[in-house]
């Protein structure tokens, strides 16, 4: 069977049709299941092609237990106001509070541009050397040399998604469902302006007014300038006037507002993803 299965005959031929044509004439050497196994025990079923071998890519695990530790960024797409026309909307996001630290509008994709929002993101929060960590999925400007010379320049370290890997950048995929989910945001823009006015809106709602259940309930404001404690303990103050009133109400349990975050996670290792204290703090709910 291995004989006429790597003759001159039938050497290019795929097993099913091996058999087929013997049955034809009259023979019949064995199976088709046989036939892949032996064909398997001698090396005859590997790729024929010359594939390209990836090369193994580290799964990024991020921790932020405070702001300006790790901030995460992005590039979505607005529609324009014709078909096949749009926008581009650059986000920073802060993962430990979920606040925008940054955000532009163009009409392209572009490495100069990313590195001009970097810089000025950096400036504005008074980031030190040394102390952050820019994570981003590896599109052409997150991998782009003006971005890296950038991340030297301030010594910020870099964090790449893997490719193909859908889930390695939660926080800013969160937040553009957010604000496409929104029920004023629009099918298309007008106009490049149009879509500067309805971000600007958006971004002070999403930072001052939006509460995220993965940081307690708390504004990204609130928590990124340290008032999320003060404010946990109006809530408590709130909930013990109600318990105290009224205990049936709760049980006789004393309620206790949300907790707060104390690490925020990309890519949590697997006693941490597991652990009951640690698994509020690593949500990405928006």
């Amino acid at each position: 069977m291995l004989d006429t299965l790597n003759s001159e005959r039938f050497a290019d031929t795929a097993p099913a049709a091996v058999h087929a044509t013997l049955l034809d004439e009259g023979r019949y050497l064995g199976s088709v299941r046989t036939m892949y196994r032996l064909l398997a025990a001698n090396g005859g079923t590997r790729e024929r092609r010359n594939l390209r071998v990836h090369p193994a890519y580290t799964k990024p695990e991020l921790l932020a237990v405070a702001p300006n530790q790790v901030w995460s960024w992005d590039i979505t797409k607005l529609k324009g106001p014709a078909k096949w026309t749009c926008f581009h909307l650059y986000v920073i996001l802060d993962i430990f509070s979920r606040l925008v630290v940054g955000w532009l509008i163009a009409d392209r994709e572009d490495a100069d541009l990313a590195q001009q929002l970097i810089a000025d993101s950096v400036a504005r929060h008074d980031v030190e050397p040394g102390m952050l960590t820019l994570h981003a999925d590896r599109g052409t400007s997150m991998r782009s040399k003006p971005v890296a010379a950038l991340l030297i320049d301030l010594d910020i370290a870099k964090s790449h998604s893997r490719p193909y890997v859908s889930d390695d950048n939660p926080y800013s995929e969160a937040q553009f469902k957010t604000m496409k989910y929104r029920p004023d945001f629009p099918a298309r823009f007008g106009c490049i302006e149009d879509a500067r006015v309805h971000c600007q809106a958006f971004f002070a709602w999403y930072n001052t007014v939006h509460r995220h259940s993965g940081i307690g309930y708390m504004t990204p404001h609130n928590v990124h300038h340290g008032h999320a404690k003060h404010l946990r303990g109006v809530r408590q103050a709130a909930l013990d006037v109600a318990f105290h009133a009224t205990p049936i109400r709760f049980k006789g349990r004393r309620p206790e507002p949300h907790a707060l975050p104390t690490a925020a996670w990309i890519n949590p290792p697997p006693s941490e993803a597991i652990n009951p204290k640690s698994s509020q703090p690593c949500a990405v709910n928006s």
